[in-house]
C-alpha cells in the first residue's frame, strides 16, 4: 500500500485486485471524502474515474470476481460491479481529463481524486479545506443547474456529514429550486428518504422547505414544523422508556420497501394535515400505496389523539385504532407526545401494543368464516364479514369469550337479519 493513501482507501481492502485496473485510473468521490474525514461504513462504494476503456474493464473485474455486471449508462460509458458488500463503478472521465471531470462535480469536498497505484491525492479545487471548515461548497451555478437534483444533495450530504452550506451556494440554491421540477421524482424521493432516515436529518428539511425546495410536492409543510421538528427526540424518550418499542421505528412495513417507520411518520407529517389532500401529494412522488396507506391512518388518528383523553376512548375504538394502524402504531404513539399528548396517557396503548396477548391490539379469531357457513349454513357473501367484525367486537368487550359463545352470537345475528 502507497504511504500516503489513507487506509480506508487501501487496494487492500477492496473486492478486487489492483491489477485488474490499467493506469490511469483514479478513485475519486464519496470514498475519498469519506476516507480523509475518518468516515466508515458497513458497505463499500467505490467510484473511479478511467480515461479509457471504463466498461471493458468493469466487465473484467465482474467476470474475474464472479460479482455482478450493471451497464449503467452505454453513451457515457459507466457501468457498476455488484458484490455481497457494496458496490464499484467504474466510468469514463467527461471532458477527456480528470481535472475537466473534476470541474463537472457538484461540491469542491466530492472533487477530490486519488491514485491507487500511487496514493497521491489529486485536489484542484482545495475539496480539502472545505473538509475541515465543514462546508458544502459548490464548484458553480451551472453544475448545479445541470443537475437540479444535486440542490436537494447538498441538504442531504449536510445532514449525513454534519456540515453548513456555504453562503453562496446556500443562495444559489434558493434560486435555482424551483428547476427540481424538473427531475424524475424517484430520484427526488431517494434523496428525501435519506433525510429522512438521518437523526441529524428533520432541520436540514425544514430548512430546505423554507428555502422553497419541497414547496413543489408539499405546500404546507411548513405548518407542521412544531411537529416535525420534535419527533426524534420523542422517538428517543419512548425508546429509553420502552425499549421493545423503540426496536420497531427501525422496522419497514414490508421487506420490499425501505422505508423505515418511524421516517414514515416524519412523512406523514411533512405532507398535508387533510388526508385527501396528503394522498394526492403522496402519489405525486409514486410513494407505494402501503406507504400512503400507512402515512394516511397516522394523519387520520392523530388529531383523534389530541382530541379526546386517552383515558376515554372506548375499547371498540381502540380496537378500530390498531386494527388500521397494525405495526404502524408506535410511529402514532411517537407523533401523539411530539404534537403534545403526555407520555402516561399514550402509555395505555403502548401496554396494549407491547402486550402480544392483548386481544384489542392483537386479536386472533374465536371463528372464521368457513366456521359461520359450516354451523349456520350460510352462503359465502359480505355478510359474512359482518358477522365476523361483530363477533370480534363482542370480545374485545368482555361480551364473550369461546368459541361456543360466537357461534350462538353469529346465530342471534343470522336471526336479526332476516
Amino acid at each position: 500500500m502507497p504511504m500516503n493513501l489513507p487506509p480506508a482507501l487501501s487496494p487492500e481492502t477492496w473486492p478486487f485486485a489492483l491489477e485488474l485496473l490499467t493506469p490511469p485510473v483514479y478513485l475519486v468521490g464519496g470514498a475519498v471524502r469519506d476516507a480523509l474525514l475518518g468516515r466508515r461504513s458497513p458497505y463499500f462504494d467505490l467510484d473511479f474515474v478511467m480515461l479509457a476503456r471504463a466498461l471493458k474493464t468493469a466487465r473484467k473485474i465482474a467476470d474475474r470476481t464472479k460479482a455482478g455486471f450493471v451497464l449503467l449508462d452505454a453513451e457515457r460509458q459507466i457501468a457498476r460491479v455488484v458484490f455481497a458488500g457494496g458496490t464499484v463503478d467504474l466510468a469514463q472521465a467527461q471532458g477527456g481529463t480528470l481535472e475537466a471531470d473534476l470541474l463537472r462535480r457538484d461540491f469542491r469536498i466530492n472533487a477530490i481524486a486519488c491514485n491507487p497505484f500511487t496514493g497521491e491525492i489529486i485536489d484542484p479545487l482545495d475539496g480539502q479545506t472545505d473538509l475541515r471548515l465543514g462546508l458544502l461548497r459548490m464548484i458553480s451555478r451551472s453544475n448545479l443547474e445541470d443537475d437540479p437534483l444535486r440542490l436537494l444533495r447538498a441538504y442531504r450530504q449536510a445532514a449525513q456529514l454534519g456540515f453548513s452550506i456555504e453562503p453562496e451556494t446556500q443562495s444559489a440554491i434558493r434560486e435555482l429550486a424551483p428547476l427540481l421540477s424538473r427531475v424524475a421524482v424517484e430520484r427526488v424521493r431517494t434523496e428525501l428518504g435519506y433525510l429522512l432516515s438521518n437523526h441529524n436529518g428533520i432541520p436540514w428539511i425544514c430548512r430546505g422547505c423554507e428555502d422553497g425546495l419541497f414547496s413543489i410536492w408539499f405546500e404546507s409543510a411548513i405548518d407542521r414544523f412544531d411537529i416535525l421538528t420534535k419527533i426524534d427526540l420523542c422517538a428517543d424518550k419512548l425508546a429509553a422508556i420502552y425499549p421493545e418499542l423503540g426496536k420497531e421505528f427501525g422496522r419497514s412495513i414490508r421487506d420490499t420497501i425501505k422505508t423505515p417507520l418511524l421516517a414514515l411518520g416524519k412523512l406523514a407529517i411533512l405532507a398535508n394535515s387533510d388526508p385527501t389532500i396528503a394522498e394526492t401529494e403522496l402519489l405525486r412522488l409514486k410513494y407505494s400505496n402501503t406507504e400512503i396507506k400507512s402515512a394516511i391512518e397516522l394523519l387520520k388518528y392523530l388529531p383523534k389523539l389530541q382530541a379526546t383523553p386517552i383515558s376515554e376512548m372506548s375499547l371498540r375504538e381502540q380496537y378500530f385504532l390498531f386494527r388500521d394502524l397494525g405495526i404502524v402504531f408506535p410511529v402514532l404513539a411517537v407523533l401523539a407526545v411530539a404534537a403534545g399528548v403526555a407520555v402516561d396517557e399514550i402509555s395505555v396503548l403502548i401496554n396494549r401494543y407491547l402486550d402480544r396477548d392483548d386481544i384489542i391490539a392483537h386479536p386472533t379469531q374465536l371463528v372464521n368464516g368457513n366456521d359461520l357457513m359450516e354451523h349456520l349454513n350460510l352462503p359465502r357473501s359480505p355478510r359474512i364479514g359482518q358477522f365476523l367484525l361483530e363477533i370480534q367486537l363482542a370480545r374485545v368487550e368482555g361480551k364473550i369469550a369461546t368459541r361456543e359463545d360466537a357461534l350462538k352470537l353469529a346465530a342471534e345475528l343470522v336471526d336479526k337479519s332476516v
